[in-house]
């Protein structure tokens, strides 16, 4: 608990029984999570049995694979049946430091945000931790566009450690986005649409062996579904289009 506020972290997890334990005891050892969901989207390896043997934790499993969007669909579900109302994604592979949960829940758990976003741009971190160049640049590309597109002055719009609170997601329509991975950048494309602003911090980010990553064909997709989302807010903003991601609930 952060104030008397429920605090449950989400796993979307896909192959990740290398790093799942450690990502686990990292987040345990912060001492203010209630509850880790994790949901696998039909891992080939031993993921799901591990998690079944983990302390508070609830396992969710996809019958097939339905894609990194989806997992978080289910995930954000989940967690507000579960209660709860600040909820962080943590990847299971280890590639984002659990030790800043508290610092991204006390921005939420004080009604500073309703968003916080752990940025591996702030502080130079992405390149010192290993992020290959070519998506260093993509990365900084896709930004600028974003920022130059839907008004906002963030360091990246890309990162998978993210802290949302109860009332936001509650506000949105997420499950009509993407099941694929620029669902990440449709859900940032919402909350801006609903005017609130959204926190980053610093994150230092390592990338090894067994973290996950997309290959080059899937991340150009992923880029043009990003370009395209950031020029739907834009047309949308001045009426000219309409877009049915880009409402909340009532």
């Amino acid at each position: 608990m952060f104030k008397n506020k429920k605090v449950i972290v989400v796993m979307p997890a896909y192959n990740a029984v290398k790093t799942l334990q450690k990502t686990y005891g990292e987040v345990m050892e912060q001492g203010i999570v209630d509850l880790i969901i994790v949901v696998d989207d039909a891992s080939q390896d031993e993921t799901v049995t591990l998690a079944k043997t983990l302390p508070n934790t609830k396992v969710f499993v996809h019958p097939s694979n339905r894609g990194y969007g989806a997992n978080q669909k289910t995930c954000y579900t989940l967690a507000l049946e579960e209660g709860g109302d600040i909820i962080v994604m943590v990847h299971p592979d280890y590639q984002y430091t659990p030790k800043l949960i508290p610092a991204m829940a006390s921005m939420i758990g004080n009604n500073l945000y309703h968003c916080v976003l752990g940025s591996r741009i702030l502080g130079g971190y992405a390149l010192k931790g290993g992020m290959p160049l070519w998506k260093y640049v993509a990365n900084r590309f896709l930004t600028f566009v974003g920022n130059l597109l839907m008004g906002a002055k963030l360091s990246e719009y890309h990162t998978g450690f993210r802290a949302y609170s109860r009332e936001l997601l509650e506000k949105l329509p997420f499950h009509l986005n993407s099941d694929d991975f620029v669902f990440d950048n449709q859900i940032l494309a919402q909350i801006l649409w609903c005017g609130y602003t959204v926190a980053e911090i610093s994150c230092p980010t390592v990338y090894a062996a067994d973290s996950s990553s997309i290959n080059f064909r899937r991340s150009v997709k992923y880029g043009i579904g990003c370009i395209a989302t950031s020029l739907i807010f834009f047309l949308a903003k001045r009426n000219l289009v309409k877009s049915r991601l880009l409402v909340h609930n009532a």
